[in-house]
């Protein structure tokens, strides 16, 4: 529609101006000339035109039957089309995630889906839900990026972009229905990082089988919290202040050591000096082979493919980010 009425506006302001600079015609002349060659309706001229005028009206002519054709049929399919809103957001989200690579895929806009959403768009991490509830899409629409389908259903998964994604995550309360996510989302992205959601406990082992590389247990986590809430109060408040609410807020960033190294030459921890660089304070190591070390000596051999655990303030973290120029 914008580049339809650009071009018909181009058109009709080449034509005026054409006509004022070239004939000689006053702005009200040039006006009606250009209406009627553009639209092609034939009337006579208003005054007499030379040969540069005649060249000028035949290019306008031949340019302007092609936009007019193509901003017309654009035009009547906007107006008259009984679905044309709905195709062009459905054409405008297509784009949207055909656009997007190593993105999240949130399956299921629950309680837990839409959790999991608002932390990752405070993180300004790209995603998208697939939820098949039409009444929970309109109603968020303008806030998230829909997928409208089931998530069991392959094609859906294939619309989501599976096979661009970095992570999944099957949010929806049905162990059942996680589990066939989880199956089909792994044939189709063997590097594909998959979170998944039990509500079971005898659901966890099996969604681990189907490939899922993290399972979380909502309950059981609630539950903990809750008593340790009781045991240990001071210590789960100072725990719950290390926020990860948003890139700006936090309190805690895993690096690298790829990040590090292609900027110093560090073979240790004690060679990172972060606490005294940024003020942020090494609290975990993490080994190529997933094991981790809490605390770490400060002479601890750093490796490829390794990663470390800081911690402190917002600020802080920001130095820390620009310094080692960290996304």
């Amino acid at each position: 529609m914008y580049l339809a009425l650009t071009l018909m506006t181009a058109v009709l302001i080449f034509g005026i101006l054409g006509y004022m600079f070239i004939t000689g015609y006053s702005l009200m002349d040039a006006i009606y000339m250009t209406v009627i060659t553009v639209t092609t309706v034939g009337f006579s001229e208003v005054g007499p035109m030379d040969v540069r005028g005649k060249i000028f009206t035949v290019i306008l002519i031949v340019a302007s039957v092609f936009i007019f054709a193509f901003a017309i049929s654009v035009i009547t399919e906007y107006v008259l089309g009984r679905n044309s809103l709905q195709l062009l957001k459905k054409k405008k989200t297509r784009n949207m995630i055909n656009k997007l690579s190593k993105h999240v895929v949130v399956c299921g806009y629950g309680r837990n889906g839409m959790q999991a959403a608002a932390r990752l768009k405070a993180y300004k991490r790209p995603f998208l839900v697939i939820e098949k509830d039409k009444e929970i899409i309109s109603r968020y629409e303008n806030e998230v990026l829909f997928v409208e389908g089931d998530a069991n259903d392959d094609d859906v998964l294939i619309a989501a972009g599976i096979e661009r994604a970095q992570y999944l995550i099957a949010a929806m309360p049905d162990d059942a229905a996680n589990l066939f996510v989880v199956l089909s989302a792994r044939q189709m992205n063997k590097k594909l990082f998959i979170i998944s959601r039990a509500s079971l406990a005898n659901s966890l082992k099996k969604l681990e089988l189907a490939g899922a590389n993290k399972v979380i247990m909502p309950d059981k986590i609630g539950g903990d919290h809750m008593a340790s809430l009781v045991v240990m109060p001071d210590l789960i408040t100072f725990m719950d202040k290390l926020s990860m609410e948003g890139e700006h807020t936090t309190n805690l960033e895993e690096v690298a050591i790829e990040d590090f190294k292609d900027q110093l030459d560090c073979n240790s921890l004690r060679d990172l000096d972060l606490r005294k660089k940024t003020g942020c304070t090494i609290i975990g190591y993490i080994e190529p082979n997933g094991n981790y070390i809490i605390n770490p000596e400060a002479d601890l051999q750093l490796q490829p493919r390794s990663k470390v655990i800081v911690l402190g303030r917002p600020e802080q973290i920001r130095k820390l980010n620009e310094m080692f120029h960290i996304d």
